[in-house]
C-alpha cells in the first residue's frame, strides 16, 4: 500500500500538499487583527494593530518560503497545478473586485441621495474635501505609469531580457511605495477625520483599504524582484511575476474609479 501511494504522488498530475500549520494561523491572526482594528477604532492604540500586522507579514513570508520551494525546487507545480493556480487567482481578482464595489455603494447611496441632516449637500458642508487636481491626480499619474512599467517588465521577461525586466520591475515597485508614501501625507494634511459623518468614513474605508493593497502588491512585487534577481522565474515558468502583474493591475484599474467617483465627482 505505501508503495502504491508513492507512485500516486509520483505519477499523478495534482501535487497532494503536506499538512501546513499556516492556514489555520493565519486565520487566528486575521480574526485578532479585525478585533484590533476595531480596538484602534475605539480606543485609538495601534500597538496591537501594529503588533497583528508584524505577525501577518511574517507568517506570509513562512508560507511564501514553502510554497517556492514546492515550485521553483521540489518541482510540484505541473502544468495543471499551473492552470489551477491561474483560475484561484482570477477568482481571487473577482472576490476583490465585489468587495470594492460595496464601498462605491455605499458611496454613491450617500451622495447621489444625502441624508436630511446634510440638508441635501454633499459632501457635507463641514468638509473640505481635497483638491482632485493636487495630489490625487499625481498618484493616478504614478499608478498609470507603473502599470507601464510592469508590462513592459512582462515583455522583457518573455523575451528573455534579464537586465530590462530588473530596472521596470524596480522602477514599479518604487513607484508602489512613492504612492503609499503620498497618501501617509494626504491623509496627515485631510481636514477631516473617519468619523466626521458618512463622508469621512466612506473615503477613508474606501481610499484606506485601496492603499493597504497598494502595500501588499508592493510587497508582492518585491518578492517577485528579488527572486528574479537570482533567476528563479523563466520566460515559460514565471506565475508568481504574473500573478503579481495581475494583481497590480487590479489596483490601478480601482484607483481610476476611486479617483474619479470620490475625489473628482464626490467632491
Amino acid at each position: 500500500m505505501k508503495l502504491i501511494n508513492m507512485m500516486m504522488k509520483q505519477y499523478q498530475p495534482f501535487y497532494i500538499l503536506s499538512y501546513s500549520p499556516w492556514p489555520i494561523i493565519i486565520s487566528m491572526n486575521l480574526i485578532g487583527m479585525f478585533i484590533n482594528f476595531i480596538n484602534w477604532l475605539n480606543l485609538k492604540n495601534p500597538f496591537l494593530l501594529m503588533f497583528s500586522s508584524m505577525i501577518l507579514f511574517l507568517i506570509s513570508i513562512l508560507w511564501w518560503r514553502d510554497i517556492i520551494r514546492e515550485s521553483s525546487f521540489m518541482g510540484n507545480h505541473t502544468f495543471k497545478i499551473y492552470i489551477m493556480l491561474k483560475w484561484s487567482m482570477i477568482l481571487f481578482i473577482i472576490s476583490e473586485v465585489f468587495f470594492f464595489i460595496s464601498f462605491f455603494w455605499n458611496f454613491f447611496n450617500n451622495s447621489i441621495i444625502p441624508n436630511y441632516e446634510f440638508m441635501n449637500f454633499w459632501p457635507p458642508k463641514s468638509i473640505l474635501p481635497f483638491n482632485f487636481l493636487e495630489i490625487p491626480l499625481l498618484n493616478t499619474i504614478i499608478l498609470l505609469t507603473s502599470g507601464i512599467f510592469i508590462t513592459w517588465s512582462h515583455y522583457a521577461l518573455i523575451n528573455k531580457n534579464h537586465f530590462n525586466m530588473i530596472i521596470s520591475l524596480t522602477m514599479t515597485v518604487i513607484l508602489g511605495m512613492y504612492f503609499t508614501m503620498l497618501q501617509i501625507f494626504e491623509y496627515f494634511q485631510a481636514k477631516f477625520n473617519f468619523f466626521d459623518s458618512i463622508y469621512g468614513s466612506s473615503f477613508f474605508i474606501a481610499t484606506g483599504f485601496h492603499g493597504v493593497h497598494v502595500i501588499i502588491g508592493s510587497l508582492f512585487l518585491l518578492s517577485t524582484l528579488i527572486r528574479q534577481s537570482f533567476f528563479f522565474m523563466s520566460s515559460s515558468h514565471h506565475f508568481n511575476f504574473e500573478a503579481a502583474s495581475w494583481y497590480w493591475h487590479f489596483v490601478d484599474v480601482i484607483w481610476l474609479f476611486l479617483y474619479l467617483s470620490i475625489y473628482w465627482w464626490g467632491s
